[in-house]
């Protein structure tokens, strides 16, 4: 819209015609036909779909790719070897036309690809150009190139049609790593392979839309005319990226977008799903695989002490904390392992339940501790999550009300920036974590948290992924246990060593599950098949307007 300045305008000449105007003006409201208003966004009837979201992505080349704003637009513009369904966790086939054949030693993968496939540019797809997809992924060096270059020991086109992947060492869950929307064919044509060769503005791939447009607020995708697999149930896709969740709310209300999806705050989903009751507009909610920790630093007192830690188990009221901080949009969690996955044991509310004060209390008097000589706790979240902030404010209310003095808790916020580059350094007792899968195993909730390659019972770890969470966190079986549920290729013997870690972590306690996130998303009336797959992407091809 052109707006004029009044002030570039003499007054004098506008009240000249400011009666006349008026009047003509009743004249047109007063005959001209009354017509309807409606909220359908611009384009709304070329069956286009606008999407809104927050999430601004910082790149669109998969080799790059490691947020979520990013990891969505290149799933919808791709295809990957193996994919997932909405609703299920179950691995699919996609460029693949199986699952993939496992050597006896679980170190070679051959995997059989789809024929009469081609890139958005036209360059015909096979396992050459697979090959050099993945290579290209490790060798780029980009954010989530650890995921391949830390398991792949070689990739090669065997045929015109099959790949073989040899890895470093046994893992059961590679065939997820292969699901991972950056680590989808792109068209040789059209990128290099090198350290750093990033083509963060565009993107040639195979899936069921091409990128046509690609700006700072907005994108569009059109349809791949092309594409070898069923065409979008849509014409094509607007994204529109806001500046703010308020934004991304008052766009939803007014009907600017057709989809709503990340991120809303807790009191906007509410709102919305209360007009959603009323039949404003829907609610589509999904099990989301995002889960909240809190991080005990055993290299820190009092937390060096496992009655201390076991304590604050027994202390965690979950359902208050879903209530007050998540506002009812989260599950309570008793695992390090969501219940996304069967192997998933509530083994924290078996031995520790919710507001167990008095079980909290025992442990820390048995620990030397009373209300002359409290245990003292310092709690840190980044100054960035709204969520966290109340959640330690939350359980510092308990520790105040409920725990006699024998607990005290401090709360403490720190830029996001600092402290995501300071948990490592264990500096924080405590500390409030979100985590977001790479891959969607059992094994990405596991082997971050509780593996170290370098450490001891005494000192803790010194090397590995239990000291890159901040919880310096060492135990030689739970370490063989990793190792062994990586190599397991028998689903049934894998769950057991899944069960023996849950039940050791729920000993030790290391981390205290939280909650498990639910995902929302709102759609205007008469758009239709909105859904999520089990790692929280939007299926765009879906969705379509009645």
């Amino acid at each position: 819209m052109t707006w004029i300045s009044l002030t570039t305008r003499r007054w004098g000449r506008i009240t000249q015609f400011l009666s006349l105007f008026c009047l003509c003006l009743l004249l047109v409201v007063s005959c001209a036909p009354r017509q309807q208003t409606t909220n359908s966004p611009s384009g709304a009837g070329d069956g286009r779909i606008t999407v809104g979201t927050t999430l601004k992505p910082r790149t669109l080349d998969p080799a790059d790719t490691y947020e979520l704003a990013s990891l969505g637009l290149v799933f919808n513009m791709s295809d990957r070897l193996y994919t997932y369904e909405p609703g299920n966790t179950e691995i699919q086939p996609q460029l693949a036309t199986a699952l993939p054949q496992v050597s006896a030693d679980g170190l070679t993968y051959t995997i059989p690809l789809r024929q009469g496939v081609v890139f958005h540019d036209g360059t015909p797809f096979n396992a050459k150009a697979m090959e050099f997809s993945i290579q290209r992924f490790i060798e780029n060096k980009g954010k989530p190139s650890f995921l391949l270059s830390d398991t792949i020991a070689s990739v090669k086109a065997t045929g015109e049609n099959e790949l073989t992947i040899q890895l470093k060492q046994p893992f059961a869950a590679f065939p997820a790593l292969l699901a991972f929307s950056g680590a989808c064919a792109v068209s040789p044509t059209a990128y290099e392979i090198g350290a750093g060769k990033f083509q963060p503005n565009t993107f040639v791939g195979t899936g069921p839309y091409k990128l046509a447009q690609y700006g700072t607020d907005s994108l569009r995708l059109d349809v791949f005319d092309k594409y070898w697999g069923e065409k979008p149930a849509n014409q094509g896709v607007n994204v529109q990226i806001q500046t703010s969740p308020v934004n991304l709310f008052n766009a939803f209300r007014t009907g600017a977008v057709d989809v709503a999806y990340l991120t809303l705050q807790p009191d906007q989903i509410r709102s919305l799903e209360q007009g959603a009751a009323k039949g404003d507009w829907q609610t589509i909610t999904a099990q989301g695989s995002v889960v909240s920790y809190m991080v005990l630093n055993r290299n820190q007192k009092p937390l060096d002490q496992p009655e201390v830690r076991a304590a604050i188990a027994a202390m965690i009221d979950r359902p208050l904390l879903n209530e007050r901080v998540m506002l009812g949009q989260a599950d309570p969690l008793y695992s390090m392992i969501p219940t996304t996955f069967k192997v998933s044991q509530p083994l924290f509310q078996e031995k520790y339940g919710d507001a167990n004060f008095e079980q909290a209390k025992k442990l820390l008097t048995s620990a030397g501790f009373s209300k002359e000589n409290p245990a003292k706790v310092q709690i840190w979240y980044p100054s960035s999550s709204a969520n966290r902030s109340l959640a330690a404010q939350t359980l510092k209310s308990l520790a105040d009300q409920q725990m006699d003095g024998i607990l005290q808790i401090e709360t403490s916020t720190v830029e996001s920036a600092t402290f995501f580059k300071d948990i490592s350094r264990g500096i924080y007792p405590v500390a409030l974590v979100d985590w977001y899968p790479d891959f969607l195993d059992p094994d990405n909730y596991v082997q971050p948290f509780l593996s170290c390659q370098k450490g001891s019972t005494a000192n803790g770890c010194e090397d590995g992924g239990s000291r890159t969470q901040g919880s310096f966190y060492y135990s030689d079986a739970v370490n063989k246990l990793i190792v062994q549920q990586r190599q397991e290729q028998n689903p049934q013997v894998r769950q057991q060593i899944f069960t023996k870690i849950q039940t050791q972590v729920a000993t030790d306690v290391p981390y205290i599950p939280l909650w498990q996130t639910k995902d929302y998303i709102f759609a205007q009336t008469g758009v239709n098949n909105v859904k999520l797959d089990p790692t929280q992407n939007l299926v765009y091809r879906l969705i379509q307007k009645s």
